[in-house]
């Protein structure tokens, strides 16, 4: 593995775990713990980890969130992939929810310019999708984090809960069969929450490094999804786990 390579690899497991530390990832990554600290010095120089006493842990906001421009360059082969099969689930006429996670953008950036509605509290995907004149989008407004580049509290709920979509993409951190579905930051699961009820069919994206896993607020019990749409990294025991939930797997 080149150090790019395992840069990026060591990152991403720090912000999936959360912390590692120096002998872990020695481990993992069969290098000299030297080795390790060097590469942690360099995350953290480039801010994109914090040190901590024998490890590191991921870098997020005072609310429990990554930045959406570093989420951006985690998984991008697997988000793609993945938001391609999520618009094959479009139609032409479809009324769709779309949350600000990183691979809702994704969905956005190939999105064909047919008639349709997105409503959508991502500010980034308001603007992608600003220019194609046959879809309707209407952003929910409210208070604007930063981080995420998306609008979450109260007025992002209430707006939500004036519409009814027929599909509602929407990603997490946190894919677990037992603990449900859930997110690193409050206010974002409550705007997913309000996602779900106003959806007739609900898709959950989610690549890997999200299957079973367990993060901070819960959003909503497995089994109030109907497709998951993973990629083909997943284990394949946590697939047949899923689906004996009665929960529609694509795995791509």
């Amino acid at each position: 593995m080149l150090p790019a390579e395992r840069l990026r690899a060591m990152l991403q497991l720090i912000n999936t775990k959360g912390s590692m530390r120096v002998k872990e990832l020695s481990q993992i990554f069969e290098v000299t713990e030297e080795t390790v600290r060097r590469d942690l010095d360099t995350l953290e120089s480039e801010g994109k980890i914090r040190r901590s006493h024998g490890g590191a842990v991921r870098v997020e906001d005072e609310y429990g969130e990554i930045p959406f421009l570093q989420r951006e360059s985690e998984n991008i082969t697997e988000k793609e992939t993945i938001a391609l099969e999520a618009v094959r689930q479009i139609a032409v006429g479809d009324r769709i929810v779309l949350d600000a996670s990183t691979t809702a953008w994704h969905v956005a950036l190939i999105m064909p310019n047919q008639p349709m509605t997105v409503l959508t509290n991502s500010i980034r995907i308001s603007m992608e999708l600003a220019s194609r004149d046959k879809v309707e989008v209407i952003s929910t407004g409210g208070i604007v984090r930063a981080s995420s580049l998306s609008y979450v509290g109260p007025l992002a709920e209430e707006t939500l809960g004036q519409f009814h979509v027929n599909k509602a993409f929407l990603s997490c951190k946190g894919c677990h069969t037992e603990y449900g579905i859930s997110e690193s930051n409050a206010l974002q699961a409550l705007v997913k929450r309000k996602m779900m009820d106003i959806s007739d069919k609900v898709y959950i994206l989610a690549d890997n490094s999200k299957i079973q896993v367990r993060d901070f607020t819960r959003v909503a019990s497995l089994d109030e999804i109907d497709v998951l749409i993973t990629d083909k990294k997943t284990p394949l025991e946590h697939i047949e786990a899923i689906r004996r939930l009665g929960i529609d797997v694509s795995q791509v």
